[in-house]
């Protein structure tokens, strides 16, 4: 952003000094002048079903997303929580970035800046608290993402499209005009990315931002000397599964699976277990979300005095407990249940690493198995 000029004098401040600094009031003066973009918050506003909500304005025809222009001094996750409140009566938090759509000027000769936000996933109770506090908005209802998209107008339709696939892939979404960017590293069509990379198009950093992702994590199976699998359930979330110890790669700070694995143990249960040799490595993939990688590792017997050290980090576990193979079905999910029983098999017959997918052993050329 280029300085305010010291020289020659700006407007109505005759008799300035070559090279004499502009006072804050002069500077605040030259920046408000110049023209800008106008900038717009909006909400992608989900209810716990994952359905969107539209808006019908009281003062026009179709349908919008929650939102408005920010004002004055306000960024733009302070305007949409203020047309929250305003246009729906509704006091929630605005969530992470989504996407921004930058558009050419139209009928009013501005550009325009729009950023879009999560908000949501909005409780039953939060829900059924909407009101139309201030009038702009006649009804509001709840659609199916795909219902949303047919009815918001040409203009509207791609910052949802492509809102919702920066939520799904845990990105952000570069649109302009509503149509993604080659270095957009959400909602690019994947025809048209592979159309770019065939090209050559992509300088470097737009290839790395466009390529899918995945998610990798790393876990041990720790047995007791009856054969018993451990087994952690977390102090967060619903449901009351269990896993194995372990979790997410810290990929970006360096580290491998291996080195994962012990770092997590020793966080969750503080032991110090030496990784031992790799039992499988499980692939699991649902579109539209990033796939999953996780790497199994043979964590060893552990005996009675080991065990009797476990210390559980509260804030992260509530509690451990060793489970044997048929416990296994009413304790974790089936994907992991297939995981730990091919990996007992692995450990059992001395074979491995298994290639899972979606826990089962793959078996040759076809699509993955069901879920």
């Amino acid at each position: 952003m280029p300085a305010p000029p010291a020289s020659p004098s700006p407007p109505g401040q005759p008799g300035r000094q070559p090279g004499q600094q502009p006072t804050p009031e002069e500077v605040r003066a030259h920046y408000a002048a110049r023209p800008s973009p106008l900038v717009a918050a909006t909400g992608i506003v989900l209810d716990d079903a994952g359905r969107v909500l539209l808006l019908t304005p009281s003062y026009k025809e179709g349908v919008e997303l929650p939102g408005g222009s920010v004002e004055d001094t306000e960024t733009p996750e302070e305007g949409l929580a203020r047309e929250l409140t305003e246009e729906l009566g509704l006091d929630v938090p605005v969530g992470r970035l989504l996407a921004v759509d930058a558009r050419a000027p139209g009928e009013l000769g501005r550009s325009l800046v729009v950023h879009v936000h999560l908000v949501g996933p909005l409780t039953a109770e939060q829900a059924a608290a909407i009101r139309y506090a201030n009038g702009e908005v006649a009804e509001a209802h709840w659609h199916t993402p795909e219902e949303a998209h047919r009815l918001l107008p040409e203009r509207i339709a791609p910052r949802l499209r492509a809102g919702l696939a920066a939520l799904y892939v845990g990105s952000i979404a570069h649109l302009v005009n509503g149509v993604p960017q080659p270095g957009s590293p959400a909602a690019l069509d994947p025809e048209r990315r592979a159309a770019l990379e065939h090209a050559n198009a992509l300088d470097s950093a737009s290839h790395r931002a466009n390529r899918p992702k995945a998610f990798t994590a790393a876990h041990m199976l720790l047995t007791d000397r009856s054969g018993r699998v451990l087994l952690v359930q977390p102090a967060y979330g619903a449901g009351g599964r269990w896993h194995l110890p372990g979790g997410g790669v810290d990929s970006d700070l360096g580290e491998s699976p291996r080195d994962g694995a012990r770092r997590e143990v020793w966080e969750e249960l503080g032991l110090e277990v030496e990784p031992g040799r790799l039992l499988a490595v499980n692939w699991a993939s649902h579109a539209p979300y990033p796939a999953r990688v996780a790497f199994t590792f043979d964590g060893g017997v552990l005996d009675d005095s080991t065990l009797a050290q476990i210390k559980l980090p509260p804030e992260e576990l509530r509690e451990w407990r060793l489970a044997g193979q048929e416990e296994l079905g009413s304790l974790v999910r089936p994907k992991l249940r297939r995981r730990i029983e091919a990996c007992l098999t692995a450990l059992r017959e001395g074979t491995g690493p298994l290639e899972l997918h979606a826990g089962r052993p793959w078996t040759g050329p076809g699509p993955d198995p069901a879920p």
